[in-house]
């Protein structure tokens, strides 16, 4: 199970963990990816959707019609949901 978002393809960046002698050892910085279900009204759905939580609040503001909308046009949205708008 890959560590994208389905809507704004966030997925995990490398970075460095600094200590107080200034030694750097390679780290991970993960998105905060919760697994949710949405309904879609047009469709008549429920689809669970791997979303991080910034997407969230802005399916909370927009709505998921909206939200699926825009990702497709920016070219965000994962390939297996290309069918819900």
């Amino acid at each position: 199970m890959s560590r994208i978002c389905d809507i704004t393809g966030k997925k995990p960046i490398v970075g460095n963990n600094v200590s107080h002698a200034n030694n750097k050892t390679k780290r991970w910085f993960y998105p905060n990816l919760q697994r949710k279900n949405f309904y879609i009204p047009e469709e008549d759905i429920w689809v669970p959707l791997k979303v991080c939580t910034s997407v969230i609040r802005t399916i909370n503001k927009k709505g998921i019609s909206a939200v699926l909308k825009e990702a497709k046009q920016k070219g965000t949205l994962s390939k297996q949901y290309h069918w819900l708008v």
